[in-house]
Order: C-alpha cells, then structure tokens, then sequence
C-alpha cells in the first residue's frame, strides 16, 4: 500500500487503511458541522408565523367585509338605476318587483347579500332598494349592516357607523 493511500483522520490520529474512513464512534466529537435546523429553532419559525397570522388575519376580514360591501352598493345603485328607467315608462314604482341582474347573482355579491325592493308607504313615486347582509362574514359588519338607496338617491344605513364609512 502507497503511502499518499493512508489517510490519518483529522483529530483522531488514527490511520485509516481505505479511502472512506468509517466515523467516529460514539462519543467521539465529529470535526464535520451538522447541517438543518434543531426543534427549537423550528418552535420560534412556527410562534412567529402564528403571531403574524393572528395580528392580519382580522384586517383581511376586514378588507374581505369591506370590499363585499362596496361590490353591493354598485349592485344597489344598478338597481336604483333600474327602478328609475321603469319609472319614466310606467310613471309609478308600485307593482314594481327588481330584477335579477348580473351583479346580484351568486357569483357575484347575491352569496353576501339578498336584495329587496320596498314601495314606500302609501306611495306610488317613492321606493327603497336595500341589500341586507346574508353570509356569516358580512353579517360581522356591524358598522354599515343592511344600506340602501331611496329614490331620491339618498344613502342610508341601519349599522352604527357613519355614512362617509360606509358609502
């Protein structure tokens, strides 16, 4: 055997006859630096992750809620828009039902909201188109809650908030 083929094992001092030199038995300190992550480490990843996605996880409800509630107020408005095209051909609203339109449709805002037509009282030239929150998501929006368009164009809410929060 040549000798550049024996090897001496770094910090053992031992010579190694093959060219793969067998590890270091138990209790021996291995010179080679682990690679990986301990338990540990990967506990402080995860208690991170958690506390990101508890601090964010109600503002995207609240993005969600929001953005909902503004696809609904333009469906209102086609509504609005509806009833009063209907008006300058019939010259009244009573009898008047909504119709299904694109924008209340399942796909869009009608899984969030229903959507309802109300003659005003004793009144052939005044209405209510309101859309009332139906998801458990949207019926958390406490601050605008059901809102609707009268026929004047007017906006109301029946929530706790303002009209420039929730319009």
């Amino acid at each position: 055997m040549r000798h550049s083929e024996i090897n001496l094992r770094k910090g053992h001092g031992k010579r190694c006859e093959s060219v793969a030199c067998p590890l270091p038995r138990q209790g021996q300190v291995s010179s080679a630096r682990q690679a990986g992550f301990t338990l540990v480490e990967l506990m402080i990843v995860v208690a991170v992750i958690a506390i990101l996605a508890v601090l964010a996880w109600p503002a995207y409800q609240q993005y969600i809620i929001k953005t909902n509630r503004k696809a609904a107020e333009s469906c209102l408005a086609e509504h609005a828009n509806y009833m009063e095209r209907l008006y300058t051909t019939q010259l009244t609203y009573s009898g008047a039902t909504l119709p299904v339109l694109d924008c209340s449709s399942a796909s869009q805002t009608g899984q969030n909201y229903a959507y309802s037509f109300a003659p005003a009282a004793a009144s052939t030239s005044a209405y209510n188109v309101q859309a009332a929150p139906t998801s458990a998501l949207q019926l958390k929006d406490t601050t605008c809650a059901t809102v609707w368009i009268d026929q004047t164009g007017a906006r109301h809410i029946t929530g706790t908030g303002t009209l420039s929060q929730c319009w």
